[in-house]
């Protein structure tokens, strides 16, 4: 089975290469590398149309660009509890109450990468003992074909497959979940990120399990079959 889900991404005409997550030691595997500038604040969005140039984004504890992708890919004290609290509900208004913001700020997983890198670019087979999550950038009608195939192994409802958390973009895209089961998450639904995507795109984030399902899609399956080609024509004719 291939590595990469070809048969889904040319089926759905995914043109934004898929992004992976990578805890990975050596710069190298992922030229071309690009670092955000030091000492200035930035948002990991902000590389998106790098993303589509084929460039991988290559983030460190020193360098990590703003205080969410700090806390929550490297787990770094980068703000106290309460200065969290103060921004994100009482400035923002992000939860009804302190109380809420709290809770959220107290459970929300973060992740502490094993070799202190993370680099943030195009899915390489070469790279793939060191993968962590993978990101697809889609439009609604992908998105649709994306929640099918991440539905398509398991009849059951629970436990879900697919989940939509309040989070940060960034947080969105790392490893939140458990990486033995099949799991993804709806992602780029943080308001304060979504300026740097196209306005109708959004993202789907799955852990290496998932992704490798999604490889393993073929034409007998629904990417195969009459629903998608009657959706894709009917855009196609519009």
């Amino acid at each position: 089975m291939s590595a990469f889900p070809k048969l889904l991404v040319e089926t759905a005409n995914i043109v934004t290469p898929l992004v992976g997550l990578y805890d990975a030691p050596d710069p190298t595997l992922f030229e071309p590398v690009a670092q955000l500038k030091p000492d200035r604040w930035a948002c990991v969005f902000m590389f998106y149309k790098r993303w589509l140039k084929g460039h991988t984004l290559h983030l460190t504890p020193d360098n990590f660009g703003c205080p969410g992708a700090g806390t929550y890919l490297f787990n770094l004290p980068v703000r106290s509890r309460e200065e969290y609290i103060d921004f994100l509900h009482g400035h923002e208004g992000l939860k009804a109450d302190r109380l809420r913001m709290a809770e959220w700020i107290d459970q929300c997983p973060r992740f502490s990468p094993r070799h202190g890198s993370i680099f943030l670019g195009p899915v390489r087979e070469e790279a793939a003992p060191y993968l962590k999550t993978v990101t697809f950038f889609v439009n609604p009608d992908q998105l649709s074909l994306l929640i099918t195939a991440v539905w398509h192994g398991q009849g059951a409802l629970a436990p879900p497959r697919l989940e939509a958390p309040f989070a940060s973009g960034c947080g969105l895209m790392g490893p939140w979940f458990d990486q033995e089961q099949p799991l993804a998450l709806l992602g780029a639904t943080d308001i304060a990120m979504r300026k740097y995507l196209p306005r109708d795109i959004l993202a789907v984030t799955v852990n290496p399990a998932m992704y490798m399902e999604l490889c393993g899609l073929d034409e007998s399956s629904f990417l195969g079959k009459r629903f998608w080609r009657e959706l894709d024509a009917s855009r196609r004719q519009s």
